[in-house]
């Protein structure tokens, strides 16, 4: 008997580890949407197509990780009505400086996200922070050796605060 107790103990507590990883990862992607709309706003016209695709990339895992926190019986976190931006935006550079930075908190809540799940939700948050990453050394035209670590370690801040 304690045996199966510690198992559905063990079992009950990775549960919980996934889904505040996936609240986590949703929350971030919240920030992410509302920073896009930022940097759309401000990029010139020969990076919108980029600006627009990390747009949609991040919505539609936003609604990925929305099912996926329902899946485990919670109740997904909502997104804020504004986030406070880590500089000011104010023209095309800041604007990919911001999409750079965007890209490189969400990798690293993913990392979270794959250390915290197993199978099918590991390769997809494994897939998610590997096209995060991508974006972030489009964006810098430049990469770090382990993305969403090296930046989480260089920074403690959270992904998003609300914009009070």
């Amino acid at each position: 008997m304690s045996g199966t107790a510690g198992r559905n103990g063990a079992a009950k507590a990775a549960k919980k580890e996934e889904l505040r990883a996936l609240q986590a990862a949703l929350a971030a992607e919240h920030a992410a949407v509302y920073g896009y709309g930022v940097v759309g706003g401000r990029i010139g016209e020969s990076r919108r197509a980029d600006a627009r695709a990390g747009y949609d990339a991040h919505r539609a895992r936003r609604d990925e990780l929305m099912r996926a926190v329902r899946d485990l019986d919670g109740s997904p976190v909502a997104a804020y009505a504004a986030y406070a931006l880590p500089f000011t935006v104010t023209d095309t550079g800041s604007a990919v400086r911001l999409a750079a930075e965007l890209e490189e908190r969400v990798a690293g809540v993913y990392s979270d996200l794959v250390r915290a799940s197993k199978g099918d939700r590991r390769r997809a948050a494994a897939q998610a922070l590997r096209e995060a990453a991508v974006r972030a050394v489009r964006w810098r035209d430049g990469s770090v050796a382990f993305p969403g670590l090296a930046e989480r370690a260089a920074s403690s801040a959270p992904s998003a605060a609300p914009h009070t």
